[in-house]
């Protein structure tokens, strides 16, 4: 672990835990209580933290101040309200200098495409579609078909913010290709009968 990572304490007796874990061995026994414990952490833990700027400081009474924060330098204004912004507020998307504000606004409004506020999980959508109507089995004649073709016209489409795999779409697939097989067997042995 790097010299100045967080202190880890045993979360049952909490003691200090440093030398148990590394990078490599993520499991360990607490010293003191002898409790199995697992760190679960992400890399950054490992890593050097990095100060960020602290922005310039405002030298002669003529200068512009930052509007939240006016001991620090205005580096632009925003281009949404005009409100002159410090590099610590100052936030660049597509090529736009906004402010804090303008970013909430526009984003609880819906202006700003290039910030994904939601998405639509099809993966979800497919699966729900071949499982729910199992319930009332008569259900499946329509949702099956649908399900399958949820699954397939969306299988490239963003499944989350968060890396998922397919299977979603593949249990989807099969469960709706099973019940489309069944209501094929079904309506074969009914006009075989007649």
């Amino acid at each position: 672990m790097a010299a100045d990572a967080p202190a880890l304490d045993c979360i049952f007796c909490h003691v200090p835990l440093l030398p148990a874990f590394t990078a490599e061995s993520l499991l360990a026994e607490c010293p003191a209580c002898h409790a199995p414990l697992t760190l679960a952490a992400f890399p950054a833990l490992y890593h050097q933290q990095v100060v960020g700027e602290v922005g310039e400081p405002v030298v002669m009474d003529t200068e512009s101040s930052c509007f939240y924060h006016p001991q620090k330098r205005a580096a632009v204004p925003c281009d949404d309200c005009g409100r002159f912004l410090c590099t610590l507020c100052e936030v660049v998307i597509s090529d736009r200098h906004l402010c804090p504000a303008c970013i909430e606004g526009s984003r609880k409004k819906g202006d700003l495409k290039d910030i994904e506020s939601s998405r639509i999980l099809y993966d979800n959508i497919a699966l729900a579609l071949a499982i729910w109507p199992m319930l009332i089995f008569y259900f499946t004649v329509v949702t099956a078909p649908i399900a399958v073709f949820v699954a397939i016209r969306y299988w490239k489409a963003p499944t989350s913010i968060l890396k998922r795999t397919k299977l979603r779409f593949i249990a989807a697939i099969g469960i709706g290709v099973l019940q489309m097989v069944a209501w094929g067997a079904v309506i074969v042995t009914l006009a075989s009968k007649f």
